[in-house]
């Protein structure tokens, strides 16, 4: 059996992530996220808010169970807040704490856990981490979202470097999926263009059709997966996958 384990699992591109699993033979999902919105024989639902640190950090031994049928293992770190958008300076210091717990805090602790628990299995173990293309310029009124998954870039990069120094074979990716149809989208096409100076530019780009729909870089982005070899970039974008 072939286990993924799905931050996000509820909605957007861990939705869509997780129904492009199940499509797959012999593949058993675990939901990670607040609320379980797919019903399906092979899925399992962990419930868990990534914002609470501390639940995660109990609740983790549930999340990485031994699953001794598996065949391969296969952490995804999809869920991420964009927060409020607004400059540094004009935001209150508790939007820093949440996006950065969410978007870093929690994901570092399920990569840990992930290679604590799983360090000696013979078998194919992946990260992959969902990032963004906003980790490599600056947007205004998006400070601690860049800034979260610079920082998850960069632990991917330290994380798979260790990896490789340790000889496990466990490969870990992050990827920027581009600008998707989603509950982040409309988020930010409601910005006011005062703490947001591309706020039509995304606008834009919802009435000309150029979002992409979860879906399909979802199928994009699993048969990189289940390919026999993801690369030698670990930071990369999905129009950059094999």
């Amino acid at each position: 059996m072939h286990y993924y384990l799905i931050t996000g699992a509820s909605r957007g591109l861990g939705r869509a992530l997780t129904e492009a699993a199940l499509a797959r033979p012999d593949t058993t999902v675990i939901g990670i996220c607040r609320h379980a919105t797919i019903e399906h024989e092979r899925y399992r639902h962990q419930p868990l808010d990534l914002s609470d640190l501390a639940a995660v950090q109990h609740n983790l031994h549930k999340v990485f169970a031994a699953f001794p049928d598996a065949s391969s293992l296969t952490l995804i770190n999809n869920a991420a807040v964009l927060g409020e958008i607004g400059y540094l300076g004009e935001q209150p210091n508790e939007h820093y704490e949440f996006v950065f717990d969410v978007n870093l805090l929690a994901p570092a602790m399920l990569m840990n856990t992930f290679l604590s628990a799983y360090q000696g299995r013979e078998l194919p173990r992946t990260i992959l981490n969902i990032s963004s293309g906003a980790a490599l310029r600056p947007i205004d009124g998006w400070g601690a979202y860049s800034a979260s998954k610079a920082a998850l870039d960069a632990l991917s990069r330290t994380a798979q470097h260790e990896q490789q120094l340790r000889g496990s074979g466990i490969r870990i990716r992050s990827l920027s999926p581009g600008v998707l149809d989603t509950a982040m989208q409309e988020h930010i096409r409601s910005a006011d263009a005062r703490d947001f100076s591309e706020a039509d530019k995304f606008v834009g780009l919802h009435q000309q059709g150029q979002l992409r729909k979860p879906e399909k870089v979802a199928e994009q982005i699993m048969r990189w997966l289940n390919g026999p070899d993801l690369g030698p970039e670990v930071v990369l974008r999905v129009d950059e996958l094999l």
